[in-house]
């Protein structure tokens, strides 16, 4: 999970102020020194770092924290605008896109970042948005690069545009006519990259960006090589001018300190953060919320979205309405299986959950995401009126279902009590809805 070692240093650092009850100048500066030794140690830029607490220090020496009844809390607050502006401000930065013509996107980065996966992910979330976007080969160096960018294209419903061993500045050049003549309105470049950054590589982008006119230079990084990709941001907007960044790995990377620095170091914003291996696992990057999950207040908002996603209104009214009805079943529980797995899997949405910050670590691994496949054995070896009436099934059913699903008895029995505790809280949820309302609405404060 994406700044989990930051999160809970943090989570540390605030509870010794909570349990000051009013703070000194004193507690303030000690509170800031282990929150730049949390920064640093989660790989954000030295200067970044020492700006960041010297703002809100003076912020948090001022009359607003020292003269409040809950003092740590004004600090979280002001700890949480800082990040936010830190990483871009409050709403998300996003790309300009034509109304009229061809918007033209470079992606370009070092070797191995996943420039080619990334521009077929981005194809395909402009053409859920109703564009037609077009990707085009211009990585001639790296063996199959041509092929795999065909074979991620045709995953995403994107068409490609090569030309084979041409050169770069001719493939682009020539894409971008035929986009105008086929109708394509977004056109993204795939470039080569480089191990390294070298003269050669930095050449082939500017040619490429005199060649044609570029409206978006998009740099895709490695969340996981922590400052590295902060000095190469740097080195590549010197040299070729980037507009902004796409970090990739974000759920791999348990430091987050690239996503802190870029734009103080750059001036550059993230636009797009890739979050897993799928092609649908590409999000704007909304600073905002990430500084809310950083300081354990959640990402609600990011979970909702998700979700609405997967599931259309005609389904979720379904499902609101079998639920109402007392008539939630085993086949609803298979449903809610699925769409937990197509979120992400339960840890990843756990870590979206206002308090999320306070889990450790080892807790949040042994999150056993094997078990939902068990679980859905179990299911499976249920005949359709069990599913439809697990009250019916008596220990020699029980006997049956563990041998066909591999499982044991006690796996099965600790299944159904699951089941039966969802059934109680759903008859809660009837007999009182407005008060169940009413628990969620507070949950609105936690943004």
């Amino acid at each position: 999970m994406a700044f989990e070692s930051l999160s809970e240093r943090l989570n540390g650092v605030f509870k010794k102020l909570r349990g000051k009850g009013k703070l000194s100048e004193a507690d303030i500066k000690a509170a800031m020194r282990e929150v730049r030794m949390a920064l640093l140690e989660a790989d954000v830029n030295y200067k970044v770092a020492k700006d960041f607490c010297a703002q809100v220090s003076e912020r948090a020496m001022g009359q607003e924290v020292m003269e409040s009844l809950t003092p740590a809390q004004q600090v979280v607050k002001i700890v949480n605008e800082e990040l936010t502006k830190l990483m871009g401000g409050e709403e998300p930065q996003t790309l300009h896109i034509k109304n009229k013509g061809q918007t033209v996107m470079m992606m370009c980065g070092l070797q191995g970042n996943g420039k080619t996966t990334h521009a077929a992910k981005l194809g395909r979330f402009y053409k859920a948005q109703g564009r037609r976007p077009l990707l085009v080969a211009c990585d001639i160096y790296r063996p199959a690069a041509i092929d795999q960018l065909r074979i991620v294209g045709e995953q995403a419903g994107v068409p490609v545009y090569e030309m084979g061993t041409e050169k770069p500045e001719k493939i682009a050049k020539q894409a971008v006519e035929y986009a105008k003549d086929h109708g394509y309105d977004i056109v993204i470049i795939d470039t080569a990259g480089r191990l390294q950054i070298d003269d050669q590589l930095m050449d082939e982008l500017v040619r490429i960006k005199q060649a044609v006119e570029v409206d978006e230079t998009l740099l895709v990084v490695d969340a996981m090589s922590g400052q590295e990709a902060v000095n190469v941001a740097k080195t590549f907007n010197e040299k070729v001018g980037i507009s902004g960044v796409v970090l990739t790995k974000t759920d791999g990377d348990t430091r987050g300190g690239a996503a802190l620095s870029v734009l103080a170091v750059t001036g550059k914003p993230i636009y797009f953060q890739g979050t897993g291996e799928k092609l649908d696992a590409l999000e704007p990057f909304y600073p905002a919320r990430m500084s809310s999950r950083i300081l354990g207040m959640g990402d609600v908002l990011s979970l909702i979205e998700k979700a609405q996603t997967l599931q259309n209104d005609k389904e979720a009214e379904e499902a609101a309405k079998r639920m109402m009805a007392n008539k939630f079943d085993m086949n609803d529980m298979l449903t809610q299986f699925a769409q937990i797995r197509k979120m992400g899997g339960a840890s990843a949405l756990l870590a979206m959950m206002p308090g999320a910050n306070q889990i450790s670590s080892e807790q949040m691994d042994q999150i056993d995401e094997k078990a939902l496949p068990h679980i859905e054995a179990i299911i499976y070896s249920m005949t359709p009126e069990e599913r439809a009436h697990p009250s019916i099934i008596n220990p020699k059913r029980k006997r049956r279902i563990a041998a066909g699903s591999g499982q044991t008895v006690e796996e099965v029995n600790k299944l159904l009590r699951q089941f039966e505790a969802m059934q109680k809280m759903m008859k809660k949820v009837k007999r009182n809805p407005k008060g169940f309302m009413r628990g969620l609405g507070g949950m609105r404060g936690l943004r």
